[in-house]
């Protein structure tokens, strides 16, 4: 991505904090919700990401779920996501997840969220 482009989508997104960096061990998820809506904010070995907090298939929240690796398994009927680029990874799901910008910042977590 060029760094204009960069610099639009981040005019664009407002930042709410959702934990300190501490306070999602490596391999865990945990559930942020604003205005209405569920995020599951995941730390990898690769990094922090951030996706819809409800599975695709059913509402099943995906903080309840379980994280291995780069995958997210919900916890309902087990099926799998990649969490850096939200794909589905067999059934029973077959939707993508919506996926969030993250950043981390002074020891904390943030989520992009578009402006409405």
């Amino acid at each position: 991505m060029k760094s204009f482009e960069r610099d639009i989508i981040m005019n664009i997104l407002q930042w709410h904090h959702v934990c300190a960096t501490d306070d999602i061990d490596e391999e865990d998820v945990i559930e942020f919700a604003h205005e209405g809506k569920l995020y599951a904010v995941y730390h990898t070995a690769s990094g922090f990401y951030a996706t819809a907090g409800t599975c695709t298939h059913e509402t099943a929240r995906l903080a309840d779920g379980f994280v291995f690796g780069e995958i997210i398994e919900c916890p309902m009927h087990m099926g799998r996501f990649d969490i850096p680029s939200g794909k589905a990874q067999g059934a029973p799901v077959c939707v993508n997840l919506a996926t969030h910008p993250v950043k981390t910042e002074g020891g904390s977590v943030f989520i992009g969220l578009e402006v409405k």
